[in-house]
């Protein structure tokens, strides 16, 4: 997974940048918030963000506010790096937007237990976006069979888009999820089957 950077002290920067490496994570780092937020409206950004409080240009909680503006519908989850300790500063921090606040000198094996919450979350997303296509692509298919279908009066085929005509069941289960089993109904035996077995048992 990428995580960025945002983050203006270049010894707090560069021992980010080994730490996570270490983890086996991609890093993108940028020295202030105005880099980070242009990096972030680029096409595929890492959807893991930590990010100093304090750096010039750009503070750390209007960039997650930016963020969350930004990206109503896609989720990035922001952990916020501070010098800054105390309750009001964490509810700051969390009401402009970020997931998580992890105070300076970062531990390691704390900044190490709050990235891996974000790394469940972003997964738990992804999967909720997957699940969330397939119903859409699902309903579009169930769409497909609402309106008006062209269907012969003799053999009851369905002439498809391609000006092709295919039996009921065939058509239906090429948009759907229905799978047919032929039976007969009670008023087709009185008038098909019972005459053929009257017929048999005459000969």
């Amino acid at each position: 997974m990428r995580v960025l950077i945002a983050e203006d002290d270049k010894v707090t920067r560069m021992r980010l940048e080994k730490v996570l490496s270490q983890w086996g994570f991609e890093v993108e780092a940028f020295p202030n918030g105005d880099a980070a937020w242009l990096r972030l409206c680029e096409p595929d950004p890492p959807r893991m963000c930590i990010i100093d409080w304090l750096m010039p240009e750009m503070e750390g909680p209007e960039l997650c506010r930016r963020v969350r503006d930004r990206f109503p519908e896609e989720y990035f989850y922001l952990i916020i790096l501070s010098a800054r300790q105390g309750v009001d500063n964490l509810i700051e921090g969390l009401n402009a937007g970020a997931d998580d606040y992890v105070t300076k000198p970062f531990v390691g094996r704390e900044l190490r237990s709050r990235i891996d919450v974000g790394v469940r979350v972003i997964g738990l997303e992804r999967m909720l976006a997957k699940k969330v296509h397939q119903l859409e692509s699902a309903l579009e298919d169930v769409k497909q069979l609402r309106g008006l279908l062209p269907i012969c009066s003799y053999c009851n085929k369905i002439r498809n888009d391609d000006d092709y005509w295919e039996q009921v069941e065939s058509y239906i289960t090429r948009f759907s999820d229905v799978e047919f089993s032929h039976s007969i109904c009670p008023a087709c035996y009185k008038k098909h089957v019972e005459p053929m077995l009257k017929k048999k048992e005459e000969a």
